[in-house]
């Protein structure tokens, strides 16, 4: 289980981001972060993976723990050695390799013995890149280049998937292509996973709790279901109103301007 007591983050010892962050994943359990920009949402996540230790950010208090064992002090490879792997916001694939370059390179933490079947696995799940493997990742689309992040994390094993904005910039039938990927890797594989999203539809769809970041703080959070019904995530990440009627985006950030969670 994944466990974040009173986190506080700041980078270069000066700018604070996260404020008391607490919350838990535990084993087997798909757990959505959401919030807007800003929120803090990437910064736990790199928080928890080690990766904020390359940005000059820093744990100044509080406790991150894995199974028991504490790891806000441990750099990235070490974490990652643990089963827990961060796939990032922006799909950072290696433009100059092909897929498949790609991937075996996700695999470095396990023994090579395992990778033509760890590449049969992920193209199983991922059978579009089967097609690709011999293609440049750099002129994939942006699907496919998610596709080939996601498939890239999945062959380290890992035991915790930490996901950020999966469906950034993709069509609606691609995130739902997504999800459904995600979905079916984590209760074949039993992987738990921490879901970072703006896209709150999808992220509650798929998610059986969730938390609500703003200002670095967690604010809300419940079962998924509850709040999905919630007057707030409805007006805020919806676009509903109380009503039930869809509502602008410039009435929400108008409204979200006036009412803040504090």
């Amino acid at each position: 289980m994944l466990k974040l007591s009173n986190v506080e983050v700041k980078y270069a010892g000066v700018i604070l981001i996260l404020r008391g962050v607490s919350f838990e994943v535990r084993d087997g359990a798909i757990i959505a972060l959401l919030g807007s920009n800003g929120a803090g949402k990437t910064t736990t996540l790199k928080a928890i993976s080690g990766l904020l230790r390359t940005e000059l950010g820093e744990v100044t208090a509080g406790t991150i723990e894995y199974n028991d064992r504490r790891i806000d002090k441990h750099d990235p490879e070490e974490v990652a050695k643990q089963g827990i792997i961060q796939v990032m916001e922006g799909r950072k694939v290696l433009g100059h390799l092909t897929v498949e370059e790609n991937l075996v390179l996700g695999g470095y933490i396990v023994k090579k013995a395992s990778v033509r079947k760890d590449l049969e696995l992920v193209y199983d799940y991922l059978p579009k890149l089967r097609k690709l493997r011999h293609s440049t990742s750099g002129y994939l689309s942006g699907g496919e280049q998610q596709m080939l992040v996601l498939g890239r994390a999945m062959m380290a094993h890992p035991r915790m998937m930490l996901l950020d904005e999966p469906s950034l910039g993709l069509a609606p039938l691609m995130v739902d292509e997504i999800y459904e990927i995600v979905s079916r890797f984590h209760a074949q594989e039993k992987t738990s996973v921490l879901l970072v999203e703006q896209n709150a539809r999808a992220a509650l769809s798929i998610s059986e709790y969730s938390y609500v970041m703003e200002n670095g703080r967690i604010v809300l959070d419940g079962p998924s279901s509850k709040l999905s019904e919630n007057e707030d995530i409805k007006e805020f990440y919806l676009g509903l109103g109380k009503l039930g009627e869809k509502r602008s985006y410039r009435e929400v950030k108008h409204y979200k301007r006036r009412k803040r969670w504090l």
